[in-house]
């Protein structure tokens, strides 16, 4: 895993230096090596730059920017199944001097051109320049693992691994306030689009192909988990799917442990994280390490669970009891290392597992994506039960309740039902009632953390609503066949990539440590999303497919106890230890400085939190770390 930036800069003003500016940037993406390439053409200046962590191929013949003939590239992430393809391109008359996978991509671009990304089982980003076409493609992996940032202003386009290498080179500080709006609502900016006006990311399973020519950009789907869900539901013997699903898992987790560094494992104790920890240790003729994190506080506490499994697997298990002490020092870095504001508390403990075990390797196979190829969260089993209830409910009678509701007081409707949280709950509940697709609605606004009517009070302005993911979502499944499937494709696309995956490479990058999901192996998807909804959730039992693979391997006693999740507790932390840093940012002439918050809306709901409510804890945790994100990019 690496860091690659660059621009194709059609005013010959941008330099070497500059490069060297945007590498240094992320130089903590790749300690091991720095490439640097300025080369003028006939259209335009073509800057590479590369900073390497080297994983495979640890000779110079793995250095970026690489090579082949008319065909250059700078590349982050892992080609697993490389060996296959190059096997075949070798047989196709091809020659490599180098044992990378990055040699394979440029020979298979030359034989295949942008379809070979289709052979590709991996994580990946990288920008392919072929000069004698005059031609670029940006291409980003299927599920969104490795991020690829862009931006076109100046009479330039840029590129970059992290949103900090593109900044380090422009000046614009213009907020997207859509993007904005969308931080608050979900903790994470969505889609395609980031914090800033002019710059976007390439989209999962997708890429830009860039004619230099004409400097006009098109874009391409090459993969979208829709298709996968959309096939006709198949049906099988169960012995037979729960087989075969071991047999992909197996696949994917040996592909993972390709490397010429040392390989780790995240352990919680969970389902997913001991199932593949029980597939890599199977294989494995010496004990893999595996990591966890535990804390002081029992409420949050995973490690005996995963202490357990790493002594029926007999890994060699490592752990660290976290203090309070330990993360609150990494809050005020989270800007640094997210780039974005970034909403989801539990990066601290993400970040602190990964620090743990890159005292020991330098790659760590987790376990990302198991609820949403599963069928694992809450959510789901909530929204199916809802919706057998209230589409009984005619539509033309929810929509005049959800009005009737709009004009009663929320001060009111809240006393009434006797618990303060229907204060903000109300309001979204209300959205949902007026909503013709009620699952789809359910899932998009059941992820909010405020509602549009309590957002415009918050930010005092219009709320717009521009079309993301989850609208793209739900109108892209309307061919899945039942509801479960739909909404999980939905989170596949959403949550997954905009909040799980940037958790796991920030954090994991912070410290030169390279990630790797085998649950996200796209194999898994395709052939999980192709089964009916009962495999997935049976009579409630959450995840009922993958469960029934890792009792194959583990003994269910061990593994069968409540989710904890990776929680931390944030709510206790800004009532006490936070509490002088949440009134330092919120502080009322700073935000009128900013001219983004209703001062007014932020001191109320500060002071109705310290009085002892709970409802706007998470809230007051967007606005904490998006003033810290602020404060740290100096963007007022």
């Amino acid at each position: 895993m690496c860091g690659l930036a660059g621009f194709f800069d059609f005013t010959g003003n941008h330099t070497e230096s500059d490069l060297k500016r945007m590498a240094a940037q992320m130089a903590h993406r790749g300690p091991d090596d720095l490439g640097v390439e300025l080369r003028a053409t006939k259209y335009c200046k073509i800057g590479l730059a590369h900073r390497r962590l080297s994983i495979l191929d640890l000779s110079p013949l793995g250095h970026q920017p690489m090579h082949r003939d008319n065909l250059a590239i700078v590349y982050n992430g892992e080609v697993y199944n490389f060996k296959e393809i190059r096997f075949e391109l070798q047989n196709l008359g091809y020659t490599f001097s180098s044992d990378s996978d990055t040699e394979v991509i440029l020979r298979s671009f030359q034989h295949w051109g942008v379809k070979a990304v289709n052979r590709y089982i991996g994580m990946f980003a990288f920008v392919l320049v072929d000069l004698k076409q005059n031609k670029a493609w940006l291409v980003r992996d299927r599920a969104g693992v490795k991020p690829l940032y862009y931006s076109s202003m100046n009479s330039t386009l840029f590129f970059a691994s992290e949103l900090k290498s593109i900044r380090a080179l422009t000046t614009s500080n213009a907020i997207d306030l859509d993007s904005f709006q969308d931080f608050l609502r979900y903790g994470y900016t969505s889609g395609e689009h980031s914090i800033f006006q002019d710059i976007k990311k390439v989209k999962p399973g997708h890429y830009l192909e860039f004619d230099l020519k004409t400097r006009s950009i098109s874009e391409g789907q090459y993969w979208s988990v829709f298709d996968a869900y959309e096939k006709q539901t198949f049906y099988a013997f169960e012995e037979e799917v729960v087989a075969k699903v071991e047999e992909l898992l197996e696949s994917a987790c040996k592909y993972r442990l390709v490397s010429d560094v040392p390989v780790g494992i995240f352990l919680s104790g969970g389902y997913d994280s001991s199932l593949v920890a029980a597939l890599v240790q199977k294989n494995e003729p010496k004990p893999i390490k595996t990591f966890t994190i535990g804390f002081e506080d029992a409420h949050y506490n995973e490690a005996p669970y995963a202490k357990a499994i790493a002594a029926y697997l007999k890994t060699d298990h490592h752990e660290y009891v976290c203090s309070e002490k330990d993360a609150l020092d990494i809050i005020p870095h989270l800007p640094l290392y997210f780039d974005e504001p970034f909403g989801d508390s539990s990066a601290i403990p993400t970040i602190l597992v990964s620090r743990l075990a890159r005292e020991h390797v330098t790659v760590a196979l987790s376990a990302d994506a198991g609820d949403e190829v599963f069928g694992g969260y809450n959510k789901y089993t909530q929204i199916l039960k809802n919706l057998s209830s209230l589409p009984e409910i005619p539509y033309s009678i929810r929509k005049l309740i959800s009005s009737l509701n709009k004009i009663i007081p929320l001060g009111a409707s809240a006393r009434f039902l006797g618990r303060p949280k229907h204060e903000q709950i109300l309001p979204i509940f209300n959205e949902i009632l007026g909503s013709k697709k009620m699952a789809d609605s359910m899932l998009k606004l059941g992820s909010k953390r405020i509602a549009d009517q309590n957002l415009k009070k918050l930010i005092g302005i219009d709320v717009t609503n521009r079309p993301n993911a989850f609208d793209f979502g739900i109108s892209s499944g309307v061919g899945i066949a039942d509801t479960l499937n739909r909404l999980m494709a939905i989170d596949y696309t959403t949550y997954l990539p905009d909040d799980i995956l940037v958790k796991v490479d920030r954090a994991g990058m912070s410290v030169s440590l390279e990630g790797r999901e085998p649950l996200l192996d796209h194999r898994i998807v395709e052939y999980v999303a192709g089964l009916p909804a009962h495999m997935k959730i049976r009579n409630g039992d959450k995840k009922f497919l993958l469960k029934r693979v890792a009792e194959r391997h583990i003994p269910k006693a061990l593994l069968d106890r409540p989710k904890k999740g990776f929680a931390i507790p944030v709510n206790r932390w800004m009532r006490k230890q936070l509490n002088p840093l949440l009134n330092e940012m919120l502080d009322k002439d700073m935000l009128k400085k900013q001219g983004l918050f209703n001062h007014r809306e932020v001191e109320l709901i500060l002071k109705r939190y310290e009085a002892g409510e709970n409802q706007n804890s998470e809230l007051l945790w967007f606005i904490l770390m998006y003033q810290l994100w602020s404060k740290h990019w100096q963007i007022n």
